[in-house]
């Protein structure tokens, strides 16, 4: 969850559906190299779920590289003003991660979170401890024809801050949105 420790500011409660896919309304603005984001609440009314892609003109490999490292949380989400890897698996399974965001109008917080690794495919998430009771989630990485990718994201979160509902899920879309531009940007830059 390096990058989108942003993403899990302030939404659901609940499990993250699995396998998220992009309908066709998703892949049409995919084609026309824009970025898909979407935030819908959950019956409650309070909470939501949040759910992106983007196509990338880079590798898996790449991709994957961008995802993962610590030490590009920062150019990909400002907010981010330190992650650091806590615990490792030997064997490159899984880590547990800790992130401080600085929270603009509000205050900063603390969140770890673990994620279990299929290489190139698959990162799974959730939150461990820190100021984020819940997040759950994943990153999905898709290599498409002529070395291009397509990363799909989902997570549910609860917010460490009280926030209407509306407002969060506005500002989440947002964010997500920026954050997969940010994330190609960069692969795109390291491809080259």
């Amino acid at each position: 969850m390096t990058l989108p420790v942003l993403l899990t500011l302030l939404l659901a409660a609940g499990p993250a559906r699995a396998d998220w896919t992009p309908d066709g309304a998703a892949l049409a603005q995919l084609s026309r190299g824009q970025v898909h984001a979407e935030v819908h609440p959950d019956g409650d009314g309070v909470s939501g779920v949040v759910r992106g892609a983007v196509e990338i003109d880079a590798s898996p490999e790449v991709v994957w590289r961008m995802i993962t490292n610590c030490q590009t949380a920062g150019r990909m989400a400002p907010s981010v003003k330190s992650c650091r890897i806590t615990t490792r698996d030997p064997g490159g399974r899984w880590d547990i991660r800790e992130m401080i965001v600085r929270g603009g109008l509000m205050p900063s917080f603390r969140t770890e979170f673990r994620s279990d690794f299929t290489p190139l495919r698959v990162i799974r998430f959730h939150c461990t401890s820190g100021d984020i009771r819940y997040c759950r989630g994943e990153w999905r990485l898709e290599g498409l024809a002529g070395g291009r990718t397509r990363v799909t994201y989902e997570n549910r979160a609860s917010s460490p801050f009280p926030a209407p509902a509306i407002i969060a899920r506005a500002a989440m879309r947002m964010d997500l949105a920026d954050a997969l531009r940010a994330l190609r940007r960069e692969a795109e830059a390291a491809e080259r």
